[in-house]
């Protein structure tokens, strides 16, 4: 059974070409999907709300934003994207792999300023209000991007490559030394907790194998689980498999009781249950519609 889908964790879809990695593509939540789930890749992302609102998730932080907002995700930062209420929001993604900005030799510019930005390594706030936007210029250069994309000029990568230089020169300006950031370590632990739910979604999955594999105790991984993401782990393990059955409903033609045993669930009536409880119809109902 084939499933396209998000996936929840270290994303494996190509973004970008080898040639040139740079992408950007339009998305409208709820319309084109409910929710874009907690995930990494190494690409950097920037997200700007072309109207409408809705929360963004950078590093398990939270942010509600609106038309005009920006918000700027740096190589493996965990990020999310959902509806606040019942909003609809247009955003535009931008993304391009770090490496495009890099020198041969030694590169100072790299060292001291990009690599810094895009690797995380630096702190600044991942959002960016529309009137701070526009007075940086960068609201500005991400127009010129576009129509460059747009337009596909001969030599227009030079033109793309020196607005990003400029748009990173503005979020230097942003770097806040003294700013208290989640610890690398905490953040590592988080990740490899939901790549082994991605992997394993299928399989029992227990609270204390989970523990183990951050070396934990059970009780000290369930509140930092809980802390870390706003819910128990075992709230968001069924999350997970639910919204992959939804995916599978989609996307795929297997039965209902296969795609519920696929998803790890060996009781069709819980299933059921839990299904209609978070998308307020049954399966066989969504599928459907």
């Amino acid at each position: 059974m084939q499933l396209n889908k998000y996936e929840i964790c270290r994303e494996n879809k190509k973004h970008t070409s080898p040639d040139f990695p740079y992408n950007t593509y339009l998305c409208t939540i709820p319309l084109d999907f409910s929710s874009v789930g907690i995930h990494w890749h190494e690409e950097a992302e920037i997200i700007v709300i072309k109207k409408g609102e809705g929360i963004v998730s950078v590093d398990l932080t939270e942010y509600n934003v609106s038309t005009g907002d920006a918000v700027f995700v740096m190589s493996g930062q965990l990020h999310s994207i959902s509806q606040f209420k019942n909003s609809t929001m247009e955003y535009e993604n931008i993304l391009f792999r770090p490496s495009m900005l890099r020198s041969s030799g030694r590169d100072l510019c790299w060292e001291n300023f990009i690599f810094p930005l895009l690797s995380a390594s630096v702190q600044i706030c991942p959002l960016i209000r529309s009137a701070k936007l526009i007075q940086s210029g960068i609201d500005e250069y991400i127009r010129k991007i576009d129509k460059l994309c747009d337009e596909k000029l001969s030599g227009y990568q030079l033109a793309v490559k020196g607005y990003l230089f400029l748009i990173l020169h503005c979020l230097a300006s942003e770097i806040d030394e003294t700013s208290e950031k989640m610890p690398k370590k905490h953040l590592k632990k988080i990740k490899s907790v939901l790549s082994y739910v991605e992997e394993h979604y299928s399989e029992d999955i227990s609270v204390e194998e989970m523990a183990e594999l951050c070396f934990y105790s059970k009780s000290y991984f369930m509140k930092f689980f809980k802390e870390s993401m706003g819910m128990s782990f075992i709230a968001y393990l069924n999350d997970y498999r639910l919204e992959t059955a939804a995916n599978m409903l989609r996307a795929a033609d297997g039965n209902i009781l296969e795609i519920s045993s696929a998803c790890g669930f060996d009781n069709l009536s819980y299933f059921n249950r839990s299904f209609k409880k978070k998308y307020g119809v049954t399966p066989g109902k969504y599928r459907k519609q």
